[in-house]
């Protein structure tokens, strides 16, 4: 093991002779990784040994006593990994210095910009301003209808607590040369929502062609303005639009890749969070599925590949099937008696994903997993992104990975 100083911390690697200051050996609180991947977790809090020495990024993160045999680490990395306190650094990454502090508030409350404020917008900007106050210290909204925004910020502006007016998170304009001066940008525009009514079975894929051409516009604006926040994803499909933004910001002006962009850590999709919460209306109402209100989790995109357990502890692959169809397919519900679903997704997906996240608390998520965005619980930390970690069922984990291959499958530009 060879230690290092890297911005005034203590770094161990496997990796000798790195451009760094040698430091005597103690308990660190970076561990230096080098991967050939092309895209890739740039900093994690590590919470098993094998994450060190992964040489790639699979389902298998998610429960990694199926990555191999643990790498021998001395007595202190140990500690540091079972204290919960060492973040993995991968030096590959032109941009990882920055992702060291990624995150770091600037304030005890967050400034978050709103792009587009539609059905989805709108909704989500309510429940913002009404549940938001102790992580938000004020929301400015971008649409492309100046009528719009003087709606809203009016309609914002009149909805305070009596005799505690500065209590709830201001509303504001922004405009388009402002937008990324704030932590939280949220990409909530879309290009077209295929009609009530219409033949269309896989709606949110419907909309991924339209909708990839302007969130890479607005991930190529971020590069620009060398953002530092939260890039949060919430149209659909949000795990292909959370790659396509990374992808167009991490490449120049001739369309060459470079890695300068985005970190894969600032890109996070918002739609597990409401087929989370359709998996348990259905638990509520069906005895046989309760066990997923206190044992159940969610994986996956929204939408096609979408896995609800019942369980982990006492996984049933027939009850997880029955409650993986009837969440997938409430949206379907929802159309077929004449109303676009967008409610539930808004608030759900993200406003309470969102504000779980400013909290630093567990929350539904997509995350980068060697390429592809993932849904999965994760949190942010002051030790990196941590994605959850589970011994996981054989029959559930063959489900990740069939997932996992459906979403490489699918053409992301």
């Amino acid at each position: 093991m060879y230690y290092y100083s890297v911005e005034n911390k203590l770094a161990a690697s496997f990796l000798p002779g790195l451009p760094f200051p040698a430091a005597e050996a103690g308990i660190p609180e970076l561990f230096l990784v080098k991967r050939e991947l092309p895209i890739a977790r740039c900093a994690w809090r590590v919470t098993d040994a094998r994450q060190l020495t992964a040489e790639t990024e699979t389902v298998a993160w998610f429960d990694p006593s199926r990555m191999g045999e643990k790498p021998e680490l001395p007595e202190s990395v140990t500690a540091a990994i079972e204290s919960g306190s060492l973040t993995a650094i991968d030096i590959g990454n032109p941009k990882w210095r920055e992702a060291l502090t990624y995150f770091t508030p600037k304030s005890d409350k967050k400034r978050v910009n709103l792009l587009a404020v539609g059905d989805v917008g709108s909704t989500l900007l309510t429940a913002l301003k009404l549940l938001g106050g102790d992580v938000i210290g004020s929301i400015g909204i971008c649409d492309l209808s100046d009528k719009t925004i003087a709606r809203w910020t009016t309609e914002m502006g009149q909805i305070g607590w009596p005799w505690n007016y500065d209590a709830l998170p201001e509303v504001e304009a922004v405009d388009m040369d402002h937008l990324f001066e704030c932590d939280v940008f949220i990409f909530a525009a879309t290009k077209a929502i295929p009609a009530v009514g219409s033949a269309i079975k896989d709606v949110r894929m419907a909309q991924l062609e339209a909708n990839a051409g302007i969130v890479s516009h607005y991930a190529r604006m971020a590069r620009s303005a060398n953002y530092q926040g939260l890039f949060m994803v919430l149209s659909d499909p949000v795990d292909q639009l959370c790659q396509s933004a990374y992808n167009a910001s991490n490449r120049n002006e001739n369309g060459e890749w470079d890695g300068k962009g985005l970190l894969p850590e600032q890109v996070q999709g918002y739609g597990l969070g409401v087929m989370t919460s359709r998996a348990a209306y259905f638990a509520k109402k069906d005895e046989r599925l309760k066990s997923y209100l206190t044992e159940g989790r969610s994986f996956g995109p929204h939408g096609k590949g979408l896995i609800i357990a019942n369980s982990i502890e006492h996984y049933d692959n027939e009850l997880s099937d029955l409650l993986t169809e009837q969440t997938v397919t409430a949206n379907l519900k929802m159309r077929e008696i004449g109303f676009k679903p967008y409610v539930a997704p808004a608030v759900s997906s993200g406003a309470m994903q969102l504000i779980l996240t400013l909290r630093g608390e567990w929350h539904c998520g997509s995350v980068c997993l060697g390429g592809i965005w993932f849904g999965v619980r994760n949190r942010y930390t002051p030790y990196g992104l941590e994605a959850e970690t589970l011994s996981l069922p054989d029959g559930l984990y063959a489900k990740l990975q069939e997932t996992e291959q459906i979403l490489r499958d699918i053409p992301v530009r």
